[in-house]
């Protein structure tokens, strides 16, 4: 495996509905670097935004889509999705209060 920093796994958040709505049960859902495991993946939320604590890290790996144009055939970059729960005592993600 990569020796990934903590910087380097967290990629960007996801801003969807579903995801909007999860944060009232503290789920944050962010794209991450398709190597990483959940134990980078909760040390590294717990780094980059202070006062966090993780209660739980679900993953979700997606293929990249089948994509043609003419006879040329390829595929879309495969991504990898992390559900990050905190505990009720966190404090929240600054990140997503103005949303």
């Amino acid at each position: 495996m990569a020796d990934l920093k903590y910087y380097d796994i967290i990629l960007k958040p996801v801003v969807t509905e579903k995801s909007m709505e999860a944060m009232g049960e503290r789920k944050y859902t962010f794209l991450v670097h398709p190597q990483a495991n959940k134990i980078q993946i909760r040390e590294a939320v717990e780094k980059m935004f202070e006062g966090t604590k993780v209660k739980k890290v679900n993953t979700l790996n997606n293929d990249g889509k089948a994509k043609r144009r003419g006879m040329t055939v390829g595929k879309t970059a495969k991504t990898k999705k992390a559900i990050v729960q905190l505990t009720e005592n966190s404090k929240d993600i600054e990140f997503f209060e103005g949303m």
